[in-house]
């Protein structure tokens, strides 16, 4: 299967940020317990690798690695919900691969 990693921004349709503030913090506080089998990271302490939030030029956003799905759809399904449900756009984050080439 293909993964891919989604973000939510924390701008609403209608161009106004998302509240409360720390609400991508929240967000991912709650799927905290969501962790690929053998990870050790305490969920008290640090969010779960498929859930993060990031700023983005000046936005807060929540990345969503869509493995997510895999470990439990239900949770997958709770996070998208949660955007659609507060007009939060969603789209496909890109990765850039470091380039490996030495400057000569």
């Amino acid at each position: 299967m293909n993964h891919k990693k989604l973000f939510i921004q924390g701008i609403t349709t209608s161009g106004k940020p998302f509240r409360p503030s720390d609400w991508a913090e929240r967000l991912c506080g709650v799927m905290a317990t969501f962790r690929p089998p053998g990870d050790a990271g305490d969920p008290r302490f640090t969010y779960s690798p498929y859930v993060r939030p990031v700023v983005i030029a000046k936005v807060k956003c929540v990345v969503i690695d869509t493995r997510l799905g895999e470990l439990d759809p239900r949770a997958l399904d709770f996070v998208i919900n949660f955007a659609k449900d507060n007009s939060l756009p969603i789209e496909e984050a890109c990765e850039f691969e470091p380039n490996s080439q030495s400057q000569s």
